[in-house]
């Protein structure tokens, strides 16, 4: 059975993402998709608007015959750590293609940049340095060096936020000298950060998740997630009043930040460059998630930086812990924590079972491992302001839960 893999987070799952799996089924003539997700709090750093068993459900409704979890350690990271993380994963499965979104929508310009950063690393190293010395954060000083380098017009435009993405999933394919054959499709309408909806059947999931926060927002929304997404939404908010989000979780961050010290705080990964001390100096007079950030953001730390600072701060990470579980070259991962599958699915894992190196789990109960260790602390961190008997029931889930079984169903057409 061929195999092909997405990189997800579907927070929520909505027409883009229908499209794409879609679309990465059809160009990889593929029987099975691979659906590598990340768990509770997400790369951008910000946690997920539904739990991961809700998204699951959801991504093998939409055509995904095996989800698997993103650990913690890849999941909330900058794009190179993430798309290795993601990569590795695939590679651990045997996938045969790996499809993405971008902006470019064509492979080849993502192979060229490869070997033309290949090429000139050193000089590009060394020039976004002399750009973070001028004070500038680290995405627009990777940006304002690339754009330094001769011969770089030519080439991909890394100032688009899937663009980058997509050509760190292609190094981290050559970099792990793996055999899965990188794809990619052109994103359709709705661009990576718009925050607002038109009358397309198409969004981004930033727009979406802002839409939720009114009674008219849901009508929006709507129009441009499948049905079972708005089900689930609403089904979850139902039974827990809310939906997750870092004002939700502010308050529990706020009492972590005003009982720690700045040697404490410089100890949690992201933790450099004096953000530690900017995040004491600014948290008490803070009164809402949104005012701490604004306060907190500079030329220097841009929302995501932070954003992701504050999720490694809320789960209490180490530098040491991060360093620790991290692969080095082409070492194999602990585990792959399968969460969903359908029939075809499990037909792909049965098939594959006797060549499999990287054990495939389905739960973590018995698993003794640092990177399983910062999931489980993720998935408490994650489910810190539930209510009591609901946090119970899914902290107890989180250990004991066998993976989603479904199988695809077609989607109800709405009416106009």
């Amino acid at each position: 059975m061929k195999a092909v893999g997405v990189v997800v987070e579907y927070n929520p799952f909505h027409n883009g993402h229908l499209h794409h799996l879609t679309e990465a089924r059809k160009q990889a003539k593929a029987d099975v998709v691979i659906a590598v997700m990340s768990g509770y709090f997400l790369q951008r750093g910000e946690p997920a608007i539904l739990p991961k068993w809700e998204r699951t459900s959801l991504a093998l409704q939409g055509g995904a015959d095996l989800v698997v979890e993103l650990p913690y350690a890849f999941s909330t990271q900058k794009a190179e750590w993430f798309a290795t993380g993601a990569v590795s994963i695939l590679a651990a499965l045997e996938a045969d293609a790996l499809c993405f979104g971008s902006e470019e929508g064509t492979i080849e310009p993502f192979h060229r940049l490869y070997h033309f950063m290949a090429k000139h690393r050193l000089a590009w190293d060394r020039m976004i340095k002399e750009e973070l010395d001028k004070g500038m954060s680290y995405p627009t000083a990777t940006s304002l060096a690339f754009k330094r380098l001769e011969g770089s017009a030519e080439h991909l435009d890394l100032s688009r936020p899937n663009n980058i993405l997509g050509f760190h999933y292609v190094k981290a394919i050559y970099d792990l000298h793996t055999s899965i054959k990188a794809m990619t499709i052109p994103r359709i309408k709705a661009g990576y950060h718009d925050d607002s909806l038109n009358e397309s059947s198409i969004a981004s999931a930033t727009s979406i998740r802002k839409s939720l926060k009114t009674k008219e927002g849901w009508q929006m929304v709507d129009r441009v997630v499948p049905s079972y997404t708005t089900e689930m939404l609403k089904s979850f908010e139902k039974e827990t009043t809310f939906l997750p989000s870092w004002e939700r979780l502010f308050p529990l961050l706020k009492y972590r930040l005003l009982t720690a010290t700045p040697e404490q705080l410089h100890a949690i990964y992201e933790g450099e460059e004096g953000l530690e001390y900017r995040a004491l100096k600014t948290i008490v007079s803070a009164t809402s998630f949104h005012d701490w950030m604004t306060k907190m953001k500079t030329k220097r730390y841009t929302w995501t930086r932070i954003q992701r600072y504050a999720t490694h701060l809320f789960t209490n990470t180490t530098k040491e812990e991060i360093h620790s579980v991290l692969p080095r070259g082409t070492e194999s991962l602990p585990y792959i924590r399968l969460l969903g599958m359908t029939s075809r699915g499990q037909m792909y894992l049965n098939g594959k079972k006797k060549q499999l190196t990287t054990p495939v789990i389905t739960r973590p109960a018995k698993v003794d491992d640092r990177m399983m260790n910062l999931d489980l602390r993720a998935a408490f961190s994650y489910y810190a302001s539930f209510p009591p008997s609901l946090q119970q029931k899914r902290l107890k889930e989180e250990f004991h839960r066998t993976p989603i079984r479904i199988d695809h169903k077609p989607e109800p057409k709405k009416e106009a």
